[in-house]
């Protein structure tokens, strides 16, 4: 059986303080990251989500901001999370308490996210069209609408982790 721990099986994305965002590979060369003239640049905009989750326009569509806190962060698709690393001893013991943590956290304000395919996750400082110089994760969601919802969790006494969840509705 596979587990996500074995090398080369998850990948674990990093910022460099500020928040990651998930931004649809169509709209990707819009999002201008800490770069631009503007008073307020798109990273700004990011900052500003004072939340675990939310969302900010990118051309004609939405970026999803990972917002709280710069933890590392893997996707997980048989559960649909994302999973923010705040604290374990090892990966195995935090991929671990994904199960029990899904099935006992506590669901914040649930968002409705639309994306057309695709997105990438990366550190919201970088603009879109330089995500191939720098850490970032594809993540290949069917294009639809998604609920989106955070909880903080803490599966054991040493283990603490973020969730985010992406449940595709019916249309």
């Amino acid at each position: 059986m596979v587990t996500y721990a074995e090398p080369g099986t998850l990948e674990w994305i990093e910022s460099g303080g500020g928040p990651l965002i998930a931004v649809p590979e169509t709209v990707l060369p819009f999002w201008a990251g800490a770069d631009g003239d503007e008073t307020a640049s798109d990273y700004d905009r990011a900052c500003e989500v004072d939340a675990a989750v939310g969302l900010l326009p990118v051309g004609d569509g939405a970026a999803l901001v990972l917002g709280d806190e710069p933890a590392s962060t893997a996707y997980l698709p048989v559960h649909g999370v994302f999973v923010r690393w705040c604290a374990a001893d090892s990966e195995a013991d935090l991929l671990a308490g994904v199960p029990s943590a899904l099935a006992t956290a506590d669901w914040g304000h649930e968002v409705h996210w639309k994306v057309p395919g695709p997105v990438v996750l990366f550190d919201s400082a970088w603009p879109g069209g330089e995500t191939e110089r720098t850490e970032h994760l594809r993540v290949p969601l069917t294009p639809g609408t998604y609920a989106v919802r955070a909880a903080h969790a803490r599966p054991g006494p040493e283990t603490w982790l973020i969730l985010v969840q992406l449940r595709r509705l019916a249309h």
